[in-house]
Formats: C-alpha cells, structure tokens, sequence
C-alpha cells in the first residue's frame, strides 16, 4: 500500500494484525520481567498471593500467571497492582525508574505488628522477650565471627 505525503507509516499494518503469523514479543526488560517484579514488590511488602488477590479484586491463580508470565498486564490490572503494592506504575513497569538508594522499608513488620496488637496481653508480653534473646544471640553468633 502506498502512504500518503506526510503519513506515516504504521509500524504493522492491520493485515499484519489479523495474520497468524504476527505475534509481538515481550520487551525485553533485561534484568527482570514485569511479572518477576511484581512478585519480589509483593514479598517485600509481605503480601501472600491471595491477599494481594484480595486487594486487586482477581483470583489468586491470576495474580500467580501475572508473576510467572503466562498473562500480560492490562492497563487496567497495572493501575490496581500499582495501586495495592503502593508504587508509581512507572515503579512497577520500567525497572529503571526503582529506587535503589531510597528503597521503601518492608512492610512486613508494620502488618506484623497489627497482628501482634491484636494478640491477647499475655502473648504480647512474651514477644519483646524473644526479641531480645534472638538479638543477643545474633550479637554473640557476630562477636565470635570477628
């Protein structure tokens, strides 16, 4: 087909589109893919898959072909995981936007302690305890190492 002065030319036709034949590939995104970091932003944040699910309003089973790259993100479905991971979505689609030198803390620790907060007073008395003998433990275990 012959374009028009000052057209451009589409990168695929719509023949293209409609054959078997065409099928885009992934971008290659180098260190990782987006499926791949959208399952590391979850674990650093101390998600498991069904509340991550939960969250997004999909299946678990989804959220797992999402990270093992059997699916591809809508736009849509990028904007929820964005949403629920607390993350820009350039953060959750272009690795070179992440932060590195001002990373996020984990927050695992914060969710645990709601569930600590919510445990009885007697079991909360005993959590501090373990704390300090696991610390003091690691302390001596780095002391003997040096």
């Amino acid at each position: 087909m012959q374009w028009p002065a000052g057209i451009l030319k589409p990168l695929v036709t719509f023949e293209e589109l409609k054959s078997a034949e065409f099928s885009p590939s992934p971008i290659n995104w180098g260190r990782e893919s987006i499926g791949q970091r959208v399952a590391s932003m979850r674990k650093e944040r101390g998600y498991k898959r069904v509340e991550l699910a939960g969250k997004i309003g999909i299946l678990q089973t989804l959220v797992a072909d999402y990270e093992n790259d059997r699916l591809r993100l809508t736009a849509e479905t990028a904007v929820r995981f964005a949403m629920a991971l607390d993350v820009s979505l350039d953060e959750l689609l272009h690795p070179k936007v992440s932060k590195t030198a001002g990373r996020k803390a984990s927050r695992m620790v914060p969710r645990r302690l709601e569930q600590f907060e919510a445990l009885p007073g007697t079991q909360q008395a005993l959590l501090p305890k373990t704390i300090e003998l696991f610390l003091e433990n690691a302390a001596l275990k780095s002391a003997r190492r040096a």
